[in-house]
């Protein structure tokens, strides 16, 4: 059988069952904890690049102020905060196949990105789109899956589920070089530029 049949089969089915997570958010009413918001969150479904999902669950571009209340009521400017910010992310990577595939559009892929990724994929490098870096300091989670985390001179680390990664805002891609998707839950931290 073609793999790479096999492989766009499983991510086709796979479409049909968009991942969505449930976001609660909770806040103070008359000086008591309650709930705020509980809503389903879809994942974002990339149109160029099959399997690939993203899906941006909060994010505070500086440092919050707990006096006021907290929202996430539009699509942000960046989703890599500033200093003191944070932003949380689930993202599913489909197997490397999909990008080797001839069908696969690099370049209509990078605007998508660009549009879906404000303030990160413009740190995707021309040369290599998957290796970037940005003043974050993240805690990466094997959520489902494997993969393999490649830094400078091709050094390569092979992830297992429940594997966590602390990434200090140094240069690295994620690979899956597995034959099924991956889903990661990235939390970043936002820090001041290295000098």
């Amino acid at each position: 059988m073609n793999g790479t049949a096999s492989t766009k089969r499983e991510l086709s089915k796979r479409c049909k069952e968009r991942s969505t997570y449930r976001r609660i958010v909770t806040g103070h009413v008359n000086g008591k904890s309650a709930v705020q918001s509980d809503e389903p969150l879809p994942a974002y479904e990339f149109k160029t690049v099959p399997g690939y999902e993203h899906t941006l669950i909060w994010v505070n571009p500086a440092t919050p102020d707990l006096s006021k209340e907290q929202r996430f009521d539009s699509y942000p400017d960046s989703v890599v905060p500033g200093p003191g910010g944070t932003s949380l992310h689930f993202v599913t990577f489909p197997p490397g196949a999909v990008f080797a595939d001839p069908s696969f559009d690099g370049e209509a892929a990078q605007e998508e990105a660009l549009i879906r990724l404000p303030g990160l994929a413009d740190h995707f490098e021309n040369e290599d789109p998957a290796m970037h870096k940005t003043n974050t300091v993240d805690y990466s989670v094997v959520y489902d899956g494997e993969i393999w985390l490649e830094l400078d001179d091709a050094e390569t680390l092979h992830l297992k589920r429940g594997d966590v990664v602390v990434q200090n805002g140094t240069r690295h891609a994620w690979r899956n070089k597995g034959t099924k998707p991956v889903t990661m839950l990235f939390f970043l931290n936002g820090a001041r530029e290295r000098q």
